[in-house]
């Protein structure tokens, strides 16, 4: 039984880790790769909006991939936009990242390799990966615009859409401590993080929604 409480704390997160930025035309788009087909999806959909002539798909697999997913993440959203008709020829896929850091700088290469001109990228991923994301290709990737953008779903929403609400919450508050701790490891750029977030992560934490922490903050974090 989840508690009112971590209901309050884990839509505090939910809302911080959204970037609520405006949706815009950009060079290509990248959809990240992770247990959630949403995000062929709106990757899809963004495309079909005009919002970029070209698609990139990134990831390999990962314990909450593997079965699911077993021709790997990038594989299998590319099937999927396939099947909701988007043409081979704009969906290029970057099969071997295994992180956040790999998903940009592998797309990166594999955008370099096929002589794109990139200066923006709209950037698909899980709502409460928004701002991991941002700030991960704001560091790699510091030349291009970056726009977040994700399912449009409210909290709530998300979690029937995943009917598991201890990994939600758990991959919440693993998306906060990664955003803690990986700007001193040089893994993404620093950002604010309101006094109310981190005690909603603290009490969180302590609730026991912990699965998805890190205790070598060099870990991929997947």
């Amino acid at each position: 039984m989840i508690s009112e409480q971590s209901w309050v704390d884990a839509q505090l997160l939910w809302d911080y880790h959204q970037m609520h930025h405006e949706l815009r035309p950009c060079s290509v788009a990248i959809g990240l790769g992770s247990h959630d087909l949403g995000v062929a999806d709106t990757t899809v959909d963004l495309y079909k909006r005009g919002m970029a002539p070209l698609i990139v798909f990134t990831g390999a697999t990962s314990r909450t991939t593997r079965e699911r997913m077993p021709r790997g993440e990038a594989v299998q959203y590319r099937e999927r936009a396939l099947e909701l008709g988007v043409p081979g020829e704009v969906v290029l896929v970057e099969p071997r990242a295994r992180n956040t850091g790999e998903n940009i700088r592998f797309s990166r290469a594999l955008l370099e390799e096929a002589d794109a001109d990139v200066s923006s990228v709209l950037l698909i991923s899980k709502p409460y990966e928004e701002r991991r994301a941002y700030a991960t290709a704001r560091k790699l990737w510091p030349e291009v615009d970056i726009v977040s953008a994700s399912t449009p779903l409210a909290f709530e929403e998300y979690v029937d859409s995943i009917q598991d609400t201890r990994l939600v919450i758990d991959m919440l508050v693993g998306a906060l401590q990664r955003l803690l701790v990986y700007p001193q490891q040089g893994f993404m750029i620093d950002q604010s993080v309101p006094s109310a977030v981190i005690s909603a992560y603290d009490r969180l934490c302590r609730e026991g929604f912990t699965s998805r922490l890190v205790a070598d903050a060099a870990d991929s974090g997947r």
